[in-house]
This record gives structure tokens, sequence and C-alpha cells, in this order.
């Protein structure tokens, strides 16, 4: 169990669709213990694998005092309440825009050992599981944003100390759903 640096905007594996995991084994194990670890931290609420440079589908979180992981998680809503509040990222450091997410969610998926897990998720729960999973689909928050809020973001990201003017971001529009800026297309 190690802390791992973050891979910061600009950094093409966040931009880059997770593979499924296929294997559940200790190495699989070790990466949660490692996303966990590094989470932890940063004092994140979660932590998806692309953002430690691995391109598989799992990630972790920390909300409310309910610590946990996902492994190639699949994302249901059952209504269509949605919440708009301050967002982050621990690959856009110091920065947060307000992003409009549903209201619950339901994330099926699986644990390190291949077991069914599901999480009903509201409130914080609910946007940091939306917020993962978009990373395991190379989508981050700011790609959600409405054209101006997108525009500020970038401005803001390019005056951050740890932007990267060599490695130029890349902000795409969400690939999901067309009109819809949650994803309801899953």
């Amino acid at each position: 169990m190690t802390v791992q640096p973050i891979r910061l905007f600009g950094d093409p594996v966040l931009r880059t669709p997770a593979d499924p995991v296929v294997d559940f084994d200790a190495e699989l194990r070790r990466l949660v213990a490692d996303l966990t670890d590094t989470m932890r931290e940063q004092n994140g609420a979660g932590l998806a694998a692309p953002q430690l440079g691995v391109g598989l589908r799992v990630f972790t979180f920390d909300v409310d005092d309910v610590l946990g992981h996902l492994v190639n998680p699949v994302l249901e809503f059952p209504d269509a309440e949605e919440q708009d509040g301050p967002e982050g990222c621990l690959s856009i450091p110091g920065l947060y825009f307000d992003t409009k997410r549903r209201q619950n969610v339901i994330a099926k998926g699986f644990n390190g050992y291949g077991d069914p897990v599901q999480i009903v998720g509201t409130g914080l729960m609910a946007r940091c599981v939306q917020h993962e999973t978009d990373h395991l689909d190379g989508v981050l928050f700011v790609d959600r944003l409405d054209p101006a809020g997108r525009k500020e973001a970038m401005k803001a990201i390019r005056q951050a100390e740890w932007y990267d003017a060599a490695a130029p971001p890349t902000v795409k529009l969400n690939p999901h759903a067309a009109g819809s800026p949650f994803g309801l297309g899953r």
C-alpha cells in the first residue's frame, strides 16, 4: 500500500476510457489499496484508477464515513431529481465549480474479489459516484459545465501554478446522451 502521484489535467490518461477489470486478483487489490491510501492522503472524496495512470475501471470513495471501492461500475438513475453545487477534482487541484449532477444514483459493480456490490447514493455520495465513473469514461467534471462555466474553468486552470502549458489540455463536450448533462442514455 503506497501513496501514488496523481495525474493532473492535461495528462492523456485522464481522457482515455478505462478498460473493464477482468482479473480480480492480488494486483487489483493492491491497486485498490493504493487508490485508498492516495485518496485519503489528499483528503479526497473519491479517486479513480486513471488518476494514478492505470487504465482500469475501478475507483475508491470516502463519503459520509463510508469507505469503499467499486470495480466495473454501471450507473442507474431512479429519478430525474438534480443537484447543483461545487465540485472539485484531485486532478484539477484547488479549483471548484458548480456542477449539475443527478441527486440519486444506484451503482452496481464488484469488489476487489469479484463479489457483486451495489451502492445506493444520494447527495454527495451520488455526486462522487458519478464523478468517479466519469473518470473511467475519460470525462472530467469541467466537461459537464455549460459553455460559460467551461470558459471560466479553463481560464482558472491555465492560471493555476500546477498547469503545464507544454501539455495543453483539452476539454470535450459531454459524450453521453444527446442533450443530457447526466449520461441518461447509459
